[in-house]
């Protein structure tokens, strides 16, 4: 088993590469081990997995991943956290050296990663870019079967809403549009060094096995949906005081192409678009041809 990191052995570290944490980059570290046991424990990994950790900064979630599953693949874009990762490993838990690969890049654009495809996403996410990495991760990498983040508390919430919520919007559906979706737990401010002034909350997804097949005939046409789909979400949410005959008029070429698709999909023309689900986007979607370009 490996030995995880605590308050010193972070600050230690931190010190040996002369770290001083920088809010740009939402740099906030775990210092308490039992956090990172318990946010392992609830992603319910296999020994097969192979982990997309982003963000791993010092090692403590890393650590704590690295026994029970296949390989880490850690996408870190501070090149100094990143040359540091593997000596953490190294003093820390030097018989699973060999199962991690670092990837120095922005986890937004990452580039090919080494190693067998990821099958779980599980990180401590920045809070600056929290949603955008986790979207960009599922749509990059349809071998991610499921996973756990760690985000803002209010991010959390905003991830996990249903239909009609008051903080339902784009990231509820577009996390919906790849799978389930839960929160399972909230962490406090205390177990990080330094301490953010809000607590931060667990989400546990589970894609759904008919988007996860990467070798699909059907995957670009898959794909090809998915962005019409998430157009017309962010079209519905732009202002989302207004009926979606309205809102999603510019999206569908037309008030009355808007509400022809609203009604082949048995949706009201007056509804507004925090009352549809993930599915009645894709069914949107569907029935939607986007004009040539001039």
């Amino acid at each position: 088993m490996a030995r995880l990191l605590g308050p010193a052995e972070v600050r230690r570290r931190a010190a040996e590469v002369d770290l001083r944490p920088t809010k740009s980059r939402g740099q906030n570290f775990v210092i308490d081990a039992n956090t990172v046991r318990m946010i392992v424990a609830r992603a319910e990994l296999a020994a097969d997995d192979v982990v997309l950790e982003v963000g791993p900064g010092l090692g403590s979630l890393t650590l704590a991943l690295l026994p029970g599953v296949r390989a880490v693949t850690a996408v870190e874009v501070d090149p100094v956290l990143a040359a540091a990762l593997p000596v953490t490993v190294s003093e820390f838990a030097p018989e699973y050296a060999d199962r991690l690969a670092v990837v120095v890049a922005d986890a937004l654009d990452p580039g090919p990663l080494p190693g067998p495809a990821p099958t779980a996403l599980v990180a401590n996410l920045p809070y600056n870019v929290a949603v955008p990495v986790l979207l960009e991760s599922l749509a990059r990498y349809p071998s991610i079967r499921h996973g756990v983040v760690m985000v803002q508390k209010e991010v959390a919430d905003r991830l996990c809403a249903t239909p009609g919520g008051r903080v339902y919007g784009v990231p509820s559906v577009k996390l919906a549009w790849y799978g389930q979706a839960r929160a399972i737990g909230t962490v406090s401010a205390s177990v990080f060094w330094p301490a953010p002034r809000v607590a931060s909350g667990l989400v546990r997804f589970v894609r759904r096995p008919e988007r996860s097949d990467a070798q699909s005939a059907q995957a670009a046409a898959e794909e090809e949906l998915r962005r019409r789909a998430f157009a017309a979400i962010d079209a519905a949410f732009a202002q989302r005081r207004k009926v979606l005959r309205t809102s999603l008029a510019g999206w569908a070429g037309s008030v009355t192409a808007a509400e022809e698709l609203l009604r082949r999909c048995g949706i009201p023309v007056t509804a507004r678009g925090e009352t549809l689900t993930a599915e009645d986007f894709r069914c949107l979607a569907s029935g939607h041809t986007p004009t040539p370009s001039a």
